[in-house]
């Protein structure tokens, strides 16, 4: 079990990945923060740094600076809507993949936690192109040389207030969510468990690599 730990985040300019960096900032066990951003995300606060990376592609500039973490929280993301197949097999797979495989190569010791997504395909057989792509990015994550990996695949996300990149469309479905959990438990979380669930996993680990909805509560819960 360790006692604290130094993260790096990728994504804090969406929904999900601001939700995480600041429960990482409230948490005790959480030491040390660095972003990586294609552009400022425009907040300042003792434990955080921040790269800003032209590219995830090409993270030469940069890697020295990598080295020494102890956990990997990729919220960066995109939907495959309106892009082409290439296109989000370039976004989704080659830049994740990228990333970690550097981090892989500098911190053997991280864990490495991806958000994926519900219906990901992990056979990579599926009719669904997106869910393919998710598939055999979840898969080969797990080839590379962390100490462990972890797939979220959350549904609906309930958002937390006070965040500047929470959708929109959110507020005029929120009141779904308690009758959603109740029924369909492994399609519904919070975005605050997805946080805490992340660092819970880190520090502690977890038997199962998947989490759905479910295992994000029960993880989240025991932090």
């Amino acid at each position: 079990m360790l006692k604290s730990i130094k993260v790096i985040i990728t994504g804090s300019t969406g929904m999900i990945g601001e939700g995480v960096l600041h429960r990482c900032l409230a948490h005790p066990q959480v030491s040390e923060v660095l972003l990586l951003n294609r552009r400022p995300y425009g907040f300042s606060h003792p434990k955080l740094k921040e790269l800003i990376l032209s590219s995830f592609l090409d993270l030469g500039a940069v890697k020295s600076q990598l080295s020494g973490y102890d956990a990997c929280f990729f919220c960066a993301g995109i939907s495959s809507l309106g892009i082409t197949k290439e296109e989000y097999e370039k976004i989704t797979y080659d830049l994740t993949l990228n990333v970690g495989k550097t981090l892989a190569e500098l911190n053997p010791s991280m864990t490495f936690t991806y958000v994926s997504g519900q219906g990901t395909d992990s056979t990579e057989k599926g009719r669904s192109h997106w869910a393919r792509v998710k598939g055999k990015t979840e898969n080969d994550l797990r080839k590379l040389p962390f100490r462990q990996v972890f797939a979220y695949r959350p549904g609906f996300i309930y958002p937390m207030e006070g965040m500047k990149n929470t959708l929109k469309a959110y507020k005029y479905v929120n009141w779904l969510f308690p009758i959603g959990r109740k029924l369909f438990p492994n399609g519904f979380s919070k975005l605050e468990e997805i946080g805490d669930s992340m660092i819970s996993v880190s520090l502690n680990g977890h038997d199962g690599w998947i989490l759905n909805g479910k295992e994000i509560t029960e993880t989240a819960a025991n932090l």
